[in-house]
């Protein structure tokens, strides 16, 4: 049986403790990205929507930020948007808002 000497067992342990506290928006830079990509279907490519749904370019984040919340929480009228509301972390939504917000209308 092959065994780690400790010095490199504890630089191992130590690697695994800094990927584990290594948060997804640093790991990922496309993450806020990513994540905005689901909002297309309705908002349109970039937040920029073509149709009746409102757009969220340019919409400051801190306005789209309340508006999920509300949503999730059930303030605001929805047909879908308070269920995928509740599917992102307030991290996530953030990540979300401030892509858009930087989005030119």
């Amino acid at each position: 049986m092959n065994l780690l000497k400790p010095a490199a067992l504890i630089a191992a342990l130590g690697a695994t403790v800094a990927i584990a506290q290594t948060s997804p928006a640093v790991a990922d830079k496309n993450l806020a990205r990513n994540l905005a990509a689901t909002c297309a279907n309705c908002h349109g490519t970039n937040g920029k929507s073509v149709a009746e749904v409102p757009s969220l370019a340019g919409v400051p984040a801190n306005v789209t930020i309340q508006k999920m919340k509300d949503y999730r929480d059930g303030k605001l009228p929805a047909t879908i948007m308070h269920q995928l509301a509740k599917g992102l972390t307030d991290e996530q939504t953030a990540l979300v808002a401030d892509y858009f917000a930087k989005q030119p209308k």
